[in-house]
C-alpha cells in the first residue's frame, strides 16, 4: 500500500491515536513500531479501515527506517524511550532510541525526499526553571538523560531544515494522558496508574507532597495538534508548546478521583523521584497563531473520559 502519512510508534499510546485520527480524516497509514511498548490491540480500529500498513521494525535500523518513509507526504515521529525514570536507569538506551533513532528518521526523510516531519518533543526540556508558563523562547535546561535526549533531536530538526530543506516542526508535549496508557509498567505515568489503583482498591503512592502541578493534556489535544502541524505553512524549523494552558496538582487529581469513585482513597507519600521538576505550565499563544491549535478537551472532561474508558476497560477484563 501507498501509505500518505508514515507514524513512527504507531502501536502505542499517542501513535495509535493518531493513526486513527489520520484514517478518520482520509489517509492511508504506515506504522512503523518495535511493539516493545506498543500493542497490536492500539491498531485493531485502524486495521479494520483497509488503510493501514504495519511495519515491525526498530527506529534505531536506518535502512528500515528507509524503507518505512518511502513515499509518504509526511513522518508524524512519535517512537521513543519514553520517561525520566526509565531514562536515568538506562541513559544509553535513551540516547539510542530518542538522538540515533530521530537522526534516522530526519535522514530517511532526507533521502526519501518526504517534504514534512513532525517530530515528539518534550515539556521536559525546560527542566527547572522556576518561571512560568514555559514558552518556546527560553532556553532549555534539561535535568534528566530523556530531556537531554528530547532537546538534542529538537537541534538536530533544525539543522536537517536549515542544512537539507527538510521541513521539521517539533511538538513539546506537556504530560499526556488518556485512553490506551499503560499504566501497570513500572514507568507508567501519575494518571494511568493513580486510575489503576484507585479502581483496584490499592494505596495511591505520591511522590512528594503532591503539590507538584503539570499542564495536562488530554490525548485529542495532542493529536489535534500533529494535525495541524502536518498542514502548516511557514513553521518548519519551529517548536511548539502543546498543552492546555493550566496546571493541576497530584492532590486536585487525588481527589477527584475520589469524588469519580465515591469513596476516600488511601495515599501514600513517597520521596520526590531524581529528575522530577516542580511544576509545567506551557505557554500555547505561539501553537495558536502559527498552527491554529486550540486545547479541544479541558483537562475536566479529559479525565472523565480517561476514567470512564479504564473502568470499562477492566470491567471487561473481569468478566472473562
Amino acid at each position: 500500500m501507498e501509505a500518505t502519512f508514515l507514524v513512527t510508534g504507531g502501536a502505542g499510546f499517542i501513535g495509535s491515536h493518531l493513526a486513527d485520527r489520520l484514517i478518520a480524516d482520509g489517509g492511508r497509514v504506515r506504522v512503523l513500531d518495535n511493539f516493545s511498548s506498543g500493542s497490536h490491540d492500539n491498531l485493531a480500529a485502524a486495521a479494520k479501515s483497509g488503510q493501514l500498513e504495519v511495519i515491525e521494525g526498530d527506529i534505531r535500523d536506518l535502512s528500515v527506517v528507509e524503507r518505512a518513509a518511502r513515499g509518504c507526504r509526511v513522518v508524524f515521529h512519535q517512537a521513543a524511550m519514553r520517561s525520566v525514570p526509565r531514562s536515568i536507569a538506562d541513559p544509553l538506551g535513551a540516547n539510542e532510541h530518542n538522538v540515533t533513532g530521530t537522526l534516522n528518521v530526519l535522514e530517511a526523510a532526507r533521502r526519501g525526499g518526504v517534504p514534512r516531519v513532525v517530530y515528539a518533543s518534550s515539556s521536559s526540556v525546560y527542566g527547572d526553571r522556576p518561571d512560568l508558563p514555559k514558552c518556546e523562547d527560553q532556553p532549555p535546561s534539561p535535568i534528566s538523560p530523556y530531556a537531554v535526549s528530547k532537546a538534542a533531536g529538537e537541534q538536530y530538526a533544525r539543522v536537517w531544515t536549515k542544512l537539507y530543506g527538510v521541513d521539521t516542526i517539533g511538538l513539546r508535549y506537556f504530560n499526556v494522558f488518556g485512553p490506551r496508557q499503560d499504566p501497570r509498567s513500572e514507568y507508567a505515568v501519575v494518571i494511568p496508574r493513580f486510575i489503576y489503583w484507585a479502581l483496584h482498591g490499592e494505596t495511591l503512592e505520591v511522590h512528594g507532597d503532591g503539590e507538584q502541578s503539570r499542564d495536562f493534556t488530554y490525548i485529542d489535544n495532542v493529536v489535534d495538534a500533529n494535525v495541524l502541524a502536518g498542514r502548516a505553512v511557514g513553521a518548519g524549523g519551529e517548536v511548539f508548546n502543546v498543552g492546555c494552558g493550566a496546571r493541576t496538582t497530584l492532590n486536585a487529581i487525588v481527589d477527584r478521583l475520589e469524588r469519580a469513585v465515591g469513596h476516600p482513597l488511601t495515599r501514600r507519600h513517597a520521596p520526590v523521584r531524581a529528575g522530577d521538576v516542580r511544576h509545567t505550565l506551557a505557554d500555547i499563544s505561539r501553537a495558536k497563531t502559527m498552527l491554529a491549535y486550540e486545547p479541544l478537551v479541558p483537562f475536566d472532561e479529559g479525565f472523565r473520559r480517561t476514567v470512564e474508558y479504564f473502568r470499562e476497560y477492566w470491567a471487561a477484563r473481569k468478566e472473562r
